[in-house]
């Protein structure tokens, strides 16, 4: 509950410009583009992350709107059995862009609220006990959807006229907390 009060807290406060910021928004789907980086999630060892970016235009001058899929999987082995997790996130943020006098590099920080689908799966192995007597092995798995809120930000700089650099740093806070640095490139759709 208390995530869902700060995450309505944080979308009013990314919200709530003059109405006539409202008046010079440009919503529509600016860029696309992906990313990879490090994601350490909680309770397990750091795992490599992938995701595609989807820049959704600007609701005021400098608040802008993106949504994300990222996907990271993580496995681990010991004594026979074999441990794996995975999460699917689907997510949207706000971002503040802060004012700089540079045209190369434009800093950010924002939140945002993603769904994470998440998988679990251990497999045992058959245990030989001796003497004939084997125990047969089996498997167990889970799955669960979770809300998550996400908080971070990053800063990105232009390659070319139609292609931006970024690198971003988030924290989620959802059933598994994490935390992942990103970079990728996005590419402009549209003049």
């Amino acid at each position: 509950m208390k995530k869902a009060i700060l995450a309505l807290a944080l979308f009013g406060i990314c919200t709530l410009p003059a109405q006539n910021a409202w008046a010079k928004s440009n919503v529509g789907l600016m860029r696309l583009g992906g990313d990879v980086g490090m994601v350490d999630p909680e309770a397990t060892g750091s795992t490599i992350g992938f995701g595609a970016v989807a820049d959704l235009g600007t609701i005021s001058p400098r608040v802008r709107l993106t949504s994300q899929l990222g996907f990271w999987s993580k496995s681990e082995s010991a004594f026979g059995t074999e441990a794996s997790f995975r999460d699917i996130s689907l997510g949207a943020r706000a971002t503040y862009q802060f004012p700089v006098s540079s045209k190369t590099f434009q800093p950010y920080l924002g939140g945002g609220l993603g769904l994470h689908f998440y998988h679990s799966e251990v497999t045992v192995g058959d245990i030989d006990l001796g003497g004939g007597f084997i125990v047969p092995g089996f498997t167990v798995d889970d799955s669960a959807t979770k809300l998550g809120l996400d908080l971070g930000g990053g800063a990105s700089t232009p390659l070319s006229e139609r292609t931006n650099l970024f690198g971003e740093f988030w924290y989620t806070a959802a059933d598994i907390d994490q935390v992942s640095l990103k970079v990728g490139l996005s590419f402009q759709l549209s003049r």
